[in-house]
């Protein structure tokens, strides 16, 4: 009994010293590196767009991604879509409602080792009030100088309100593919 207690004692102590190891500093976005793009399917080829306005709260240690701390703030109103009566459609109140909701939210939840550089990452996206918990895999590169995550995920855009009524419901697909690419280095 006291073996089966000392083996634990020293296995949360270990626990606590690699999470007290973490050094989860600050990271700032590399902006010419970095994008959010979207792509949805429509009765005339897929539509893609890229929201030109974001940041981000990244917190990080090289050494521990899985401590990874990041929030990202898109300003929905800086979406640009590949035709500009597209995008005066998609800033409107039948899809992002823009001038109601100008902020979109992603919140990382969790980052779990997938093998080398591969993760699972899980987070929360807010869209036209609306939460909802996506689980996709990124890539993580990083060379303790720098670190790029590349990762995707469809989301179903009636489960946010969006384009859920009036003919453009019937002409655009319900799954929007969003793809980031977020290149950063550490703060300061």
């Amino acid at each position: 009994m006291m073996r089966a207690v000392a083996t634990l004692l020293f296995g949360v102590g270990l626990l606590i010293a690699s999470v007290v190891r973490a050094d989860v500093r600050p990271w700032e976005v590399i902006r010419d590196e970095s994008t959010i793009t979207m792509r949805v399917g429509s009765a005339l080829g897929a539509r893609v767009g890229r929201f030109e306005r974001w940041s981000g709260d990244i917190r990080f240690d090289p050494e521990v991604p899985e401590t990874a701390r990041v929030g990202i703030e898109v300003e929905a109103s800086s979406l640009r879509m590949d035709d500009s009566a597209l995008t005066r459609t998609a800033l409107g109140p039948a899809f992002l409602d823009s001038a109601a909701y100008p902020r979109i939210a992603f919140r990382l939840r969790s980052l779990e080792p997938a093998g080398g550089q591969r993760f699972s990452a899980q987070a929360d996206i807010t869209m036209k009030g609306v939460t909802r918990p996506v689980t996709f895999p990124v890539t993580l590169r990083t060379d303790g100088r720098t670190a790029q995550m590349t990762g995707g995920f469809s989301l179903d855009r009636a489960a946010f309100g969006i384009g859920t009524r009036g003919p453009w419901n019937a002409v655009l697909g319900r799954q929007v593919r969003v793809d980031v690419v977020l290149a950063t280095r550490p703060a300061g």
